[in-house]
């Protein structure tokens, strides 16, 4: 998929670990940093997502907001994040219609087998509501705080 940076966030209703519907339009004003993974309580998605648990003060003073987006249930994102302490909202996508709005949604091959799933990637989305950055196919050593010194960098501008 081409880039999506420079151009509006695809917008998006979601269910969350609170119990709410959210939309992404919910947080114009602030950043959004909108990371995609593969699957509640798996060995890289767990070190992500306790990543950005512990610098998720560092993106709350740079008024930036952390969003969580798997094709997970509800109920397993609520596991997950109760037993992580995850401070930031985890969002529900089991049609994987977000995903596939950002292009995360892909092809992918593991022992010999294809089928689709979510690749790992991060976008961060101004206050206006347009796509100020993207990473795909995302490591997950060292991305938070690729992400975090990125806002760092726009924060003020």
């Amino acid at each position: 998929m081409e880039s999506l940076t420079g151009k509006k966030a695809p917008d998006f209703e979601a269910l969350a670990t609170n119990g709410e519907k959210v939309r992404l339009s919910d947080f114009r004003g602030k950043y959004v940093v909108l990371y995609f993974y593969p699957k509640d309580m798996t060995p890289g998605c767990t070190a992500e997502a306790c990543d950005f648990r512990d610098r998720y003060q560092d993106f709350s003073d740079l008024n930036a907001v952390i969003l969580g987006v798997s094709g997970d249930s509800l109920r397993s994102h609520q596991k997950f994040a109760e037993k992580h302490r995850l401070p930031f909202l985890l969002l529900t996508d089991e049609d994987h219609e977000i995903a596939k709005a950002y292009g995360v949604w892909k092809p992918k091959k593991m022992f010999g087998r294809e089928f689709f799933g979510t690749e790992r990637s991060t976008f961060i989305i101004d206050k206006e509501g347009n796509v100020a950055m993207e990473w795909r196919k995302v490591q997950v050593n060292g991305h938070v705080e690729q992400a975090l010194e990125w806002i760092r960098g726009h924060a003020g501008k």
